[in-house]
């Protein structure tokens, strides 16, 4: 009967752990794979009890699952044994293979462990291999490769033949524990894999937020914002614009995207440009609009990286600051100029008469050494303004009223005090590099010197007229005659008033004779009748005619002129009084 019975239950029992390892594959999580596991040891290889230890990322094992009993399933679900208890007990007991038994006899010393298990009770057995209710029995799942990584432990419990598993038992349940270690992998792969798909699905879609964010943030950011490339052959080149920008410089999105900021910015401000750093980047200039005009920007850069070593861009931050820019220009006019009549005042006169003189004066030979400097100086590099400076001009531009063949000479661009343009003449200091200013000796004679004449006017029979028809008489009679000074000059010359009816006019590059003559002209032009309020009044004009040189202060320059008007308003009025 044993003999014919035995080939019948081992192909059962292939059967039933066939099915049951079907059933593995199908599980759909780890948890439903684990509860597999269980259940095919109860269901396919006849144990009454099956419990799975699965081991935790700390190394101590868990009770994930068991099948059998809903008494002991509750009682130890979930409780943990420590790997150093779980490693006693696979080290003891008898080898089967992988599978360790521990008899009733030896299992006593494992009473006090902290490894969950559930016992039954039961009468003491009565023959040798008959299963004694503290028998202990496990299968360690290893992890498929030379390192035989523990997974877990199934642990199994009273046979249901009441016997201890044979060889072919034995090896059964061997394989079990070998393809539900390979389930569980497979299941932790799947479950990673799944969690894996669900943080990246989150990471996109908080991705396309955080995109569709920047996306609104750039295309309706109330001021400019662009995006340029960085580095390569097109650096600098225009991305993207939004519309804010688009509308500040008049010109399309589709437009904008042939320029770069270079190609935009106002050729003075290159250089600012140049300097500004990519990084935290910031510049205040001028970009120009589709209508040629230019509009004053404060520019903010910063790095962004298309993913994390992907190409990187330049965003760019861009402000309109134009009434601004426009307050500071008027603030910076009102304290250079007059408010009453718009020249520029005494302050400013002296910084202008300032920037022509130096404290060493000219010495025999050093007008042709300092002609031949500024010669290579302006062939080789020009006297541009810089970069950065920009003043619209609140004078008016009118034709020279006289001409003595000449062109005016800039006043701020004379002194150079760095030494890099390659030529120093001999024994020059390093406040010299300049053309020294020196005076006609002629008198009135042309001797062919030209220098910066100061001319000093004072208004003769002023103070009548504010006596006898008020100040604001007066202040009319001053705003046309400084009118009529700056119509008498030339592009280039300066006119300021001092204060009261004092007003100066220097005029560079002219003669003894050319001086002389710029007096006679101003003073014509002053003297016709000024009407105001239907009322014509009368000024005359006095001019002293100084003549600044290097080595002389501001104020000794405008005194000479002073001393010269007052000696030749003397002399009018004695005049005056003979003739009288």
């Amino acid at each position: 009967m044993e003999t014919e019975s035995e080939p019948y239950v081992r192909l059962s029992t292939l059967r039933q752990l066939h099915q049951v390892v079907a059933d593995l594959n199908t599980a759909r999580s780890l948890a439903d794979t684990l509860q597999t596991v269980a259940d095919g040891v109860v269901a396919g290889l006849n144990y009454e009890l099956a419990c799975v230890n699965l081991v935790r990322p700390d190394g101590d094992l868990v009770v994930a699952a068991f099948a059998g009993s809903s008494a002991a399933e509750a009682l130890i679900t979930g409780r943990v044994g420590s790997r150093t208890s779980w490693e006693r007990r696979l080290s003891m007991g008898v080898s089967w293979g992988d599978l360790r038994f521990i008899p009733h006899t030896e299992g006593w010393v494992l009473m006090e462990d902290d490894v969950p298990q559930w016992h039954t009770e039961g009468p003491a057995p009565r023959f040798e291999d008959e299963w004694h209710p503290h028998d202990r029995l496990y299968a360690p799942m290893y992890a498929s490769g030379s390192g035989r990584e523990l997974l877990g432990v199934i642990s199994v419990d009273r046979p249901r033949n009441g016997r201890h598993p044979g060889p072919w038992g034995q090896e059964a349940l061997q394989m079990y524990a070998s393809q539900s270690a390979i389930a569980i992998s497979n299941a932790r792969l799947r479950s990673n894999m799944q969690r894996a798909l669900v943080r990246l699905e989150r990471e996109q879609q908080a991705l396309r937020a955080s995109e569709e964010s920047f996306r609104q943030a750039f295309e309706y950011a109330p001021s400019g914002m662009a995006i340029a490339e960085m580095g390569g052959d097109q650096h600098g080149r225009l991305l993207r614009t939004n519309d804010a920008l688009c509308r500040l410089l008049g010109r399309p999105s589709s437009v904008m995207r042939r320029y770069s900021f270079a190609d935009l910015v106002h050729p003075e401000d290159i250089g600012t440009l140049l300097r500004t750093s990519a990084e935290g980047g910031r510049a205040e200039l001028r970009l120009g609009r589709r209508d040629g005009t230019y509009v004053w920007v404060s520019l903010r850069n910063s790095v962004v990286a298309d993913t994390a070593d992907g190409p990187r861009f330049l965003l760019t931050h861009v402000e309109d600051i134009e009434e601004r820019k426009r307050h500071e220009l008027q603030l910076a006019h009102r304290a250079s100029h007059d408010a009453l009549t718009g020249l520029p005042n005494s302050a400013e006169l002296r910084s202008r008469l300032s920037a022509r003189l130096c404290e060493r004066p000219s010495a025999p030979g050093d007008e042709a050494a300092y002609g031949a400097y500024d010669s290579q100086r302006d062939g080789g590099y020009g006297t541009g303004h810089g970069a950065g400076g920009y003043e619209p001009s609140y004078e008016p531009s009118y034709e020279p009223a006289y001409d003595s063949g000449y062109e005016p000479q800039p006043y701020a661009h004379e002194h150079e005090h760095e030494h890099g343009f390659g030529f120093e003449p001999a024994g020059a200091g390093p406040y010299d590099h300049h053309v020294h200013i020196v005076a006609p000796t002629g008198g009135e004679t042309d001797d062919g010197t030209k220098g910066l004449a100061v001319l000093f006017c004072d208004l003769d029979g002023f103070k009548s007229i504010n006596d006898r028809f008020g100040h604001h008489t007066g202040d009319a009679v001053l705003i046309e005659v400084a009118r009529r000074l700056t119509t008498g000059v030339r592009d280039g010359d300066t006119v300021a008033r001092l204060g009261g009816d004092e007003f100066v006019v220097l005029a560079d590059g002219l003669g003894a004779a050319d001086a002389a003559d710029l007096a006679v002209r101003l003073r014509n032009a002053i003297i016709p009748p000024i009407r105001v309020d239907g009322r014509a009044v009368r000024v005359g004009a006095s001019f002293g005619i100084g003549w600044a040189e290097c080595g002389m202060t501001v104020e000794e320059v405008l005194n000479s002129a002073d001393q010269r008007m007052y000696v030749e308003k003397r002399s009018r009025a004695k005049v005056q009084r003979r003739a009288g």
